[in-house]
């Protein structure tokens, strides 16, 4: 029980790397259509890219919830995620790949480790 924080947003980053891989690899294609009828049934790139990070989440919380085997460690895990995403491209930061996985690790540990704190 002391390692849950770390184990969950070890888990978390997995789970987004995980999905990297399987959208930009296996379902490239199908991502790319998917896109283009979103796309044109919302008519905003930001409601287009809110709705991928919405779907990312939907991903995120499934891994979690099967993982630990807990709805409430899923959602979390996933709202927390969708935040940093958020607030991420809110900031204007254009930075490389591994400062953002370090970025979502850092503030989901400090996250969890405040939650399971208590």
């Amino acid at each position: 029980m002391e390692l849950l924080w770390f184990y969950v947003a070890l888990v978390l980053a997995i789970s987004d790397e995980i999905h990297t891989r399987i959208l930009w690899s296996l379902f490239f294609d199908f991502y790319i259509v998917l896109a283009g009828i979103l796309q044109h049934s919302v008519s905003s790139n930001i409601r287009l890219w809110l709705i991928h990070e919405l779907i990312e989440s939907v991903f995120h919380f499934l891994v979690l919830s099967l993982i630990f085997l807990s709805f409430s460690i899923g959602f979390i895990g996933a709202l927390i995620h969708l935040l940093v995403d958020i607030f991420y491209e809110i900031s204007g930061n254009d930075d490389s790949h591994l400062y953002h996985r370090s970025l979502h690790f850092t503030v989901e540990s400090v996250f969890f480790i405040m939650l399971f704190g208590l």
